[in-house]
Protein backbone atom coordinates (compact mmCIF):
# COMPACT_ATOMS: atom_id res chain seq x y z
CA UNK A 1 0.00 0.00 0.00
CA UNK A 2 0.98 3.28 -0.55
CA UNK A 3 2.45 5.32 2.00
CA UNK A 4 1.44 8.67 2.61
CA UNK A 5 5.12 10.19 2.11
CA UNK A 6 5.16 8.61 -1.14
CA UNK A 7 1.89 10.32 -2.03
CA UNK A 8 3.07 14.05 -0.97
CA UNK A 9 6.61 13.62 -2.62
CA UNK A 10 4.16 12.96 -5.58
CA UNK A 11 1.97 15.36 -5.54
CA UNK A 12 5.54 17.71 -5.11
CA UNK A 13 7.23 16.21 -7.97
CA UNK A 14 3.55 16.61 -10.13
CA UNK A 15 3.82 20.43 -8.90
CA UNK A 16 6.86 20.50 -11.29
CA UNK A 17 6.57 18.49 -13.46
CA UNK A 18 2.63 17.58 -14.49
CA UNK A 19 1.00 15.08 -15.99
CA UNK A 20 1.05 15.37 -20.08
CA UNK A 21 -1.78 12.75 -20.56
CA UNK A 22 -2.06 11.44 -24.17
CA UNK A 23 -5.55 10.60 -23.99
CA UNK A 24 -9.21 11.96 -22.62
CA UNK A 25 -12.67 11.64 -24.42
CA UNK A 26 -14.23 14.25 -22.60
CA UNK A 27 -15.47 16.03 -26.01
CA UNK A 28 -17.12 12.89 -27.01
CA UNK A 29 -18.62 12.74 -23.55
CA UNK A 30 -20.11 16.31 -23.45
CA UNK A 31 -21.48 15.21 -27.37
CA UNK A 32 -23.40 12.32 -25.80
CA UNK A 33 -24.58 13.76 -22.73
CA UNK A 34 -25.17 17.20 -23.52
CA UNK A 35 -24.82 17.55 -27.13
CA UNK A 36 -22.27 20.75 -26.33
CA UNK A 37 -23.93 22.53 -24.26
CA UNK A 38 -20.93 23.09 -21.67
CA UNK A 39 -23.17 25.20 -19.43
CA UNK A 40 -25.18 21.85 -18.64
CA UNK A 41 -21.75 20.25 -17.39
CA UNK A 42 -19.39 22.66 -16.26
CA UNK A 43 -16.45 22.10 -15.71
CA UNK A 44 -15.90 24.65 -13.52
CA UNK A 45 -17.90 22.66 -11.23
CA UNK A 46 -18.13 19.50 -9.62
CA UNK A 47 -18.81 16.95 -12.65
CA UNK A 48 -18.35 13.66 -10.56
CA UNK A 49 -21.83 12.42 -11.26
CA UNK A 50 -21.60 13.05 -15.26
CA UNK A 51 -17.56 12.74 -15.63
CA UNK A 52 -14.86 11.46 -15.32
CA UNK A 53 -13.01 14.84 -15.40
CA UNK A 54 -13.41 18.68 -14.06
CA UNK A 55 -11.32 21.27 -13.58
CA UNK A 56 -10.97 21.20 -9.83
CA UNK A 57 -9.97 16.94 -10.18
CA UNK A 58 -7.65 17.92 -13.41
CA UNK A 59 -5.70 20.18 -10.93
CA UNK A 60 -5.79 17.47 -7.91
CA UNK A 61 -4.64 15.03 -10.58
CA UNK A 62 -1.68 17.01 -11.23
CA UNK A 63 -2.42 17.18 -14.92
CA UNK A 64 -0.35 19.74 -17.30
CA UNK A 65 -0.97 19.22 -20.70
CA UNK A 66 -3.85 17.07 -22.19
CA UNK A 67 -4.42 15.58 -25.40
CA UNK A 68 -8.26 16.18 -26.20
CA UNK A 69 -9.23 12.92 -28.05
CA UNK A 70 -11.65 14.79 -30.90
CA UNK A 71 -12.55 10.96 -31.97
CA UNK A 72 -16.03 9.71 -33.91
CA UNK A 73 -17.07 6.45 -34.32
CA UNK A 74 -15.57 4.39 -36.58
CA UNK A 75 -18.14 2.06 -37.37
CA UNK A 76 -19.87 1.83 -40.96
CA UNK A 77 -23.24 3.37 -39.65
CA UNK A 78 -21.49 6.25 -38.92
CA UNK A 79 -18.94 6.95 -41.73
CA UNK A 80 -20.55 9.08 -43.72
CA UNK A 81 -20.52 12.24 -41.17
CA UNK A 82 -16.89 11.45 -39.98
CA UNK A 83 -15.46 14.59 -41.30
CA UNK A 84 -17.87 17.15 -40.03
CA UNK A 85 -18.07 15.45 -36.72
CA UNK A 86 -14.44 15.13 -36.09
CA UNK A 87 -14.61 19.52 -36.66
CA UNK A 88 -17.56 19.46 -34.17
CA UNK A 89 -15.16 17.98 -31.91
CA UNK A 90 -12.48 19.97 -32.41
CA UNK A 91 -15.21 22.97 -32.20
CA UNK A 92 -16.19 21.69 -28.96
CA UNK A 93 -12.29 21.86 -27.76
CA UNK A 94 -11.94 25.16 -28.67
CA UNK A 95 -15.20 26.64 -26.95
CA UNK A 96 -13.28 25.26 -23.65
CA UNK A 97 -10.29 27.21 -24.01
CA UNK A 98 -12.22 29.53 -24.79
CA UNK A 99 -14.83 29.52 -21.62
CA UNK A 100 -12.22 28.80 -19.14
CA UNK A 101 -9.22 31.00 -20.32
CA UNK A 102 -7.75 30.93 -16.78
CA UNK A 103 -7.36 27.13 -16.77
CA UNK A 104 -6.89 26.30 -20.12
CA UNK A 105 -4.46 27.02 -22.73
CA UNK A 106 -4.13 26.17 -26.54
CA UNK A 107 -1.28 24.55 -26.93
CA UNK A 108 -0.01 23.45 -30.99
CA UNK A 109 3.51 22.85 -30.22
CA UNK A 110 6.07 21.76 -27.41
CA UNK A 111 7.01 24.95 -26.27
CA UNK A 112 3.43 26.20 -25.94
CA UNK A 113 3.63 22.93 -23.82
CA UNK A 114 6.50 24.33 -22.15
CA UNK A 115 4.76 28.03 -21.63
CA UNK A 116 1.64 26.23 -20.29
CA UNK A 117 3.68 25.36 -17.29
CA UNK A 118 5.19 28.04 -16.81
CA UNK A 119 2.02 30.11 -16.49
CA UNK A 120 0.00 26.83 -14.76
CA UNK A 121 -2.35 26.48 -17.31
CA UNK A 122 -3.34 23.31 -18.89
CA UNK A 123 -1.90 23.06 -22.39
CA UNK A 124 -5.02 21.59 -23.97
CA UNK A 125 -3.81 19.73 -27.35
CA UNK A 126 -5.94 17.65 -29.95
CA UNK A 127 -5.80 13.92 -30.89
CA UNK A 128 -7.97 12.85 -33.87
CA UNK A 129 -8.56 8.98 -33.21
CA UNK A 130 -9.14 7.08 -36.26
CA UNK A 131 -8.05 7.59 -40.37
CA UNK A 132 -11.54 7.63 -41.03
CA UNK A 133 -11.68 10.83 -39.84
CA UNK A 134 -10.06 11.97 -42.81
CA UNK A 135 -11.79 9.84 -45.20
CA UNK A 136 -8.96 8.54 -47.14
CA UNK A 137 -7.87 12.50 -48.25
CA UNK A 138 -4.58 13.83 -47.42
CA UNK A 139 -6.07 17.69 -47.73
CA UNK A 140 -8.29 16.92 -45.23
CA UNK A 141 -5.35 15.52 -43.06
CA UNK A 142 -3.40 19.09 -43.38
CA UNK A 143 -6.93 20.86 -42.67
CA UNK A 144 -7.20 18.86 -39.75
CA UNK A 145 -3.48 19.86 -38.71
CA UNK A 146 -4.34 23.55 -39.32
CA UNK A 147 -7.25 23.39 -36.59
CA UNK A 148 -4.85 22.10 -34.00
CA UNK A 149 -4.66 18.43 -34.36
CA UNK A 150 -1.38 17.15 -33.56
CA UNK A 151 -1.79 13.36 -33.59
CA UNK A 152 -3.97 10.57 -35.44
CA UNK A 153 -4.44 7.49 -34.49
CA UNK A 154 -4.22 5.09 -37.70
CA UNK A 155 -7.54 3.48 -36.89
CA UNK A 156 -10.01 2.73 -34.20
CA UNK A 157 -11.81 -0.37 -33.88
CA UNK A 158 -12.33 -0.95 -37.39
CA UNK A 159 -10.10 -1.24 -40.05
CA UNK A 160 -10.04 1.93 -42.73
CA UNK A 161 -9.32 1.40 -46.49
CA UNK A 162 -5.43 1.25 -45.87
CA UNK A 163 -5.02 0.62 -42.76
CA UNK A 164 -5.64 -2.72 -40.27
CA UNK A 165 -7.31 -2.19 -36.77
CA UNK A 166 -5.97 -4.77 -33.61
CA UNK A 167 -9.89 -5.06 -32.75
CA UNK A 168 -10.72 -6.07 -36.45
CA UNK A 169 -10.32 -8.88 -38.94
CA UNK A 170 -7.18 -8.59 -40.99
CA UNK A 171 -7.48 -6.87 -44.56
CA UNK A 172 -4.60 -4.81 -46.04
CA UNK A 173 -2.05 -6.74 -44.01
CA UNK A 174 -0.52 -3.52 -42.10
CA UNK A 175 -0.49 -0.32 -44.23
CA UNK A 176 -1.31 -0.25 -47.39
CA UNK A 177 0.32 1.95 -50.34
CA UNK A 178 -1.66 5.00 -49.46
CA UNK A 179 -1.55 4.05 -45.66
CA UNK A 180 2.41 4.81 -46.10
CA UNK A 181 1.74 8.00 -47.69
CA UNK A 182 -0.51 9.34 -44.83
CA UNK A 183 2.23 8.64 -42.26
CA UNK A 184 4.63 10.62 -44.95
CA UNK A 185 2.61 13.53 -44.76
CA UNK A 186 1.73 13.31 -41.20
CA UNK A 187 5.54 13.18 -40.96
CA UNK A 188 5.71 16.37 -43.61
CA UNK A 189 2.96 18.46 -41.49
CA UNK A 190 4.78 17.52 -37.78
CA UNK A 191 1.04 15.52 -36.66
CA UNK A 192 2.39 12.48 -34.41
CA UNK A 193 1.67 9.33 -35.82
CA UNK A 194 -0.58 7.36 -33.18
CA UNK A 195 -0.18 3.49 -32.94
CA UNK A 196 -2.71 3.11 -30.22
CA UNK A 197 -5.88 1.03 -31.77
CA UNK A 198 -4.03 -0.57 -34.38
CA UNK A 199 -3.28 -4.00 -35.23
CA UNK A 200 0.54 -5.46 -34.50
CA UNK A 201 1.16 -5.29 -38.20
CA UNK A 202 0.36 -1.98 -38.97
CA UNK A 203 2.49 -0.66 -35.72
CA UNK A 204 5.27 -2.19 -37.43
CA UNK A 205 4.85 -0.90 -41.03
CA UNK A 206 4.06 2.64 -39.22
CA UNK A 207 7.47 2.44 -37.66
CA UNK A 208 9.02 1.27 -40.95
CA UNK A 209 7.55 4.04 -42.96
CA UNK A 210 7.85 7.21 -40.11
CA UNK A 211 10.81 9.62 -40.67
CA UNK A 212 9.73 11.08 -37.42
CA UNK A 213 9.46 9.25 -33.49
CA UNK A 214 5.29 8.00 -33.01
CA UNK A 215 3.34 7.33 -29.77
CA UNK A 216 0.79 5.00 -28.28
CA UNK A 217 -2.05 7.64 -26.63
CA UNK A 218 -3.41 4.81 -24.92
CA UNK A 219 -1.75 1.61 -24.88
CA UNK A 220 -0.26 -1.00 -22.56
CA UNK A 221 1.88 -3.95 -22.71
CA UNK A 222 0.85 -7.04 -24.49
CA UNK A 223 3.56 -9.25 -22.43
CA UNK A 224 1.63 -8.56 -19.13
CA UNK A 225 -2.16 -8.30 -20.48
CA UNK A 226 -2.90 -10.57 -23.51
CA UNK A 227 -5.13 -7.99 -25.64
CA UNK A 228 -4.71 -7.14 -29.21
CA UNK A 229 -5.26 -3.32 -28.49
CA UNK A 230 -1.48 -3.63 -26.17
CA UNK A 231 2.41 -3.42 -27.61
CA UNK A 232 4.06 -6.31 -28.23
CA UNK A 233 7.37 -6.45 -26.79
CA UNK A 234 8.99 -6.10 -30.38
CA UNK A 235 7.53 -2.91 -31.31
CA UNK A 236 8.43 -1.64 -27.78
CA UNK A 237 11.96 -3.08 -28.43
CA UNK A 238 11.95 -0.52 -31.58
CA UNK A 239 10.92 2.40 -29.94
CA UNK A 240 14.37 3.68 -29.05
CA UNK A 241 15.59 3.57 -32.71
CA UNK A 242 12.62 5.61 -33.40
CA UNK A 243 12.09 7.96 -30.18
CA UNK A 244 8.75 7.52 -29.62
CA UNK A 245 6.74 7.07 -26.54
CA UNK A 246 4.17 4.75 -25.33
CA UNK A 247 1.75 6.16 -23.10
CA UNK A 248 0.52 3.14 -20.69
CA UNK A 249 -3.77 3.00 -20.31
CA UNK A 250 -5.54 2.74 -17.13
CA UNK A 251 -8.57 0.90 -18.80
CA UNK A 252 -9.28 -2.52 -17.21
CA UNK A 253 -9.86 -4.46 -20.22
CA UNK A 254 -6.38 -3.81 -21.01
CA UNK A 255 -4.46 -4.01 -18.16
CA UNK A 256 -6.06 -6.91 -15.87
CA UNK A 257 -6.26 -10.30 -17.82
CA UNK A 258 -9.53 -11.46 -15.58
CA UNK A 259 -10.89 -8.45 -17.18
CA UNK A 260 -10.57 -9.59 -20.79
CA UNK A 261 -12.87 -12.22 -20.46
CA UNK A 262 -15.39 -10.52 -17.86
CA UNK A 263 -15.50 -7.62 -20.84
CA UNK A 264 -15.98 -10.02 -23.35
CA UNK A 265 -19.29 -10.67 -21.62
CA UNK A 266 -20.26 -7.14 -20.82
CA UNK A 267 -19.89 -6.66 -24.38
CA UNK A 268 -22.21 -9.13 -25.39
CA UNK A 269 -25.08 -8.01 -22.74
CA UNK A 270 -24.63 -4.52 -23.99
CA UNK A 271 -25.36 -5.49 -27.50
CA UNK A 272 -28.07 -7.85 -26.23
CA UNK A 273 -29.97 -4.67 -24.58
CA UNK A 274 -29.54 -2.78 -28.31
CA UNK A 275 -26.26 -0.51 -26.94
CA UNK A 276 -23.20 -0.47 -28.78
CA UNK A 277 -20.69 -1.72 -26.30
CA UNK A 278 -18.48 1.37 -25.77
CA UNK A 279 -21.94 3.70 -24.57
CA UNK A 280 -21.57 5.65 -21.81
CA UNK A 281 -24.29 7.26 -21.64
CA UNK A 282 -26.97 7.33 -18.60
CA UNK A 283 -28.77 4.19 -19.42
CA UNK A 284 -25.95 2.07 -20.99
CA UNK A 285 -24.36 2.39 -17.60
CA UNK A 286 -27.37 1.08 -15.86
CA UNK A 287 -27.54 -1.53 -18.34
CA UNK A 288 -23.49 -2.35 -17.11
CA UNK A 289 -24.46 -2.01 -13.26
CA UNK A 290 -27.16 -4.16 -13.58
CA UNK A 291 -24.91 -7.16 -15.32
CA UNK A 292 -21.87 -6.07 -13.00
CA UNK A 293 -24.72 -6.91 -9.96
CA UNK A 294 -24.93 -9.98 -11.57
CA UNK A 295 -21.57 -10.70 -12.62
CA UNK A 296 -18.69 -8.64 -10.04
CA UNK A 297 -16.26 -7.04 -12.14
CA UNK A 298 -12.34 -8.17 -11.86
CA UNK A 299 -10.75 -5.00 -10.43
CA UNK A 300 -7.65 -3.54 -11.66
CA UNK A 301 -5.30 -1.31 -8.97
CA UNK A 302 -2.74 1.19 -9.29
CA UNK A 303 -0.63 -1.72 -8.69
CA UNK A 304 -2.09 -3.06 -12.28
CA UNK A 305 -1.23 -0.27 -14.22
CA UNK A 306 2.68 -0.13 -12.14
CA UNK A 307 3.37 -3.43 -13.76
CA UNK A 308 2.85 -2.28 -17.00
CA UNK A 309 4.75 0.13 -16.43
CA UNK A 310 7.46 -1.74 -14.88
CA UNK A 311 7.36 -4.04 -17.85
CA UNK A 312 7.96 -1.52 -20.55
CA UNK A 313 10.15 0.47 -18.78
CA UNK A 314 11.98 -2.38 -18.64
CA UNK A 315 11.86 -3.36 -22.89
CA UNK A 316 11.50 0.58 -23.76
CA UNK A 317 13.34 2.00 -21.74
CA UNK A 318 12.13 5.17 -19.74
CA UNK A 319 12.91 7.92 -22.00
CA UNK A 320 9.95 6.02 -24.34
CA UNK A 321 7.00 5.72 -21.89
CA UNK A 322 4.17 8.43 -20.92
CA UNK A 323 0.35 8.51 -19.51
CA UNK A 324 -2.83 8.43 -21.46
CA UNK A 325 -5.72 7.53 -18.88
CA UNK A 326 -8.39 7.29 -21.96
CA UNK A 327 -10.66 8.85 -18.67
CA UNK A 328 -14.20 9.32 -20.16
CA UNK A 329 -13.82 7.13 -22.96
CA UNK A 330 -13.85 3.94 -20.35
CA UNK A 331 -17.24 2.45 -18.49
CA UNK A 332 -14.69 1.18 -16.03
CA UNK A 333 -11.47 2.92 -13.90
CA UNK A 334 -9.40 0.95 -12.04
CA UNK A 335 -9.44 1.29 -8.08
CA UNK A 336 -7.23 4.61 -7.01
CA UNK A 337 -7.36 5.65 -11.16
CA UNK A 338 -11.01 6.85 -10.31
CA UNK A 339 -10.66 9.78 -12.26
CA UNK A 340 -8.44 12.35 -13.47
CA UNK A 341 -7.39 13.50 -9.79
CA UNK A 342 -6.15 9.82 -9.82
CA UNK A 343 -2.91 10.47 -11.18
CA UNK A 344 -0.61 11.06 -7.49
CA UNK A 345 -1.35 7.64 -6.87
CA UNK A 346 0.19 5.70 -9.33
CA UNK A 347 3.55 8.06 -9.29
CA UNK A 348 3.04 7.37 -5.56
CA UNK A 349 3.19 3.60 -6.04
CA UNK A 350 6.09 3.99 -8.88
CA UNK A 351 7.94 5.89 -6.09
CA UNK A 352 7.45 2.93 -4.02
CA UNK A 353 8.87 0.39 -6.52
CA UNK A 354 12.18 2.97 -6.91
CA UNK A 355 11.35 5.01 -9.41
CA UNK A 356 13.62 8.00 -9.43
CA UNK A 357 12.14 11.66 -9.62
CA UNK A 358 14.53 12.09 -13.00
CA UNK A 359 12.36 8.96 -14.01
CA UNK A 360 9.02 9.99 -12.95
CA UNK A 361 9.62 13.61 -14.85
CA UNK A 362 10.25 12.04 -18.13
CA UNK A 363 7.06 9.33 -17.52
CA UNK A 364 4.89 12.47 -16.63
CA UNK A 365 5.89 15.08 -18.76
CA UNK A 366 9.66 15.55 -20.22
CA UNK A 367 8.59 12.70 -22.73
CA UNK A 368 5.49 13.41 -24.15
CA UNK A 369 7.51 17.03 -24.91
CA UNK A 370 10.15 15.81 -26.54
CA UNK A 371 8.26 14.03 -28.89
CA UNK A 372 6.41 16.47 -30.20
CA UNK A 373 9.45 18.61 -30.38
CA UNK A 374 11.10 16.14 -32.40
CA UNK A 375 7.50 16.13 -34.77
CA UNK A 376 8.14 19.39 -35.49
CA UNK A 377 11.78 19.66 -36.16
CA UNK A 378 11.39 16.38 -38.71
CA UNK A 379 8.34 18.43 -40.46
CA UNK A 380 10.72 21.33 -40.75
CA UNK A 381 13.13 19.48 -42.60
CA UNK A 382 10.98 17.69 -44.80
CA UNK A 383 8.53 21.12 -45.42
CA UNK A 384 12.29 22.90 -46.93
CA UNK A 385 12.84 19.47 -49.04
CA UNK A 386 9.23 18.30 -50.36
CA UNK A 387 6.11 19.70 -51.25
CA UNK A 388 2.24 18.54 -50.26
CA UNK A 389 1.29 14.98 -51.62
CA UNK A 390 -1.93 14.69 -53.65
CA UNK A 391 -2.10 11.55 -53.74
CA UNK A 392 -4.86 10.03 -53.95
CA UNK A 393 -6.06 5.91 -52.47
CA UNK A 394 -7.30 5.12 -55.78
CA UNK A 395 -3.90 5.95 -57.34
CA UNK A 396 -2.04 4.10 -55.10
CA UNK A 397 -3.70 0.88 -53.69
CA UNK A 398 -5.94 0.66 -57.19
Amino acid sequence: MTGTGSLEEARELLREFPVADGHNDLPWALREQVRYDLGARDIATDQSAYLHTDLARLRAGGVGAQFWSVYVPSDSAFLPGAVPATLEQIDCVRQLIDRYPARLRSALTAADMEAARTEGRIASLMGAEGGHSIDNSLATLRALYALGVRYMTLTHNDNIAWADSATDEPAVGGLSAFGRAVVREMNREGMLVDLSHVAATTMRDALDASAAPVIFSHSSSRAVCDHPRNIPDDVLERLPANGGVAMVTFVPKFVLQAAVDWTAAADENMRAHGLHHLDTTPEAMRVHREFEERNPRPVATVATVADHLDHMREVAGVDHLGIGGDYDGTAFTPDGLNDVSGYPNLIAELLDRGWSRTDLAKLTWRNAVRVLGAAEDVARDLKSRTGPSNATLEQLDG
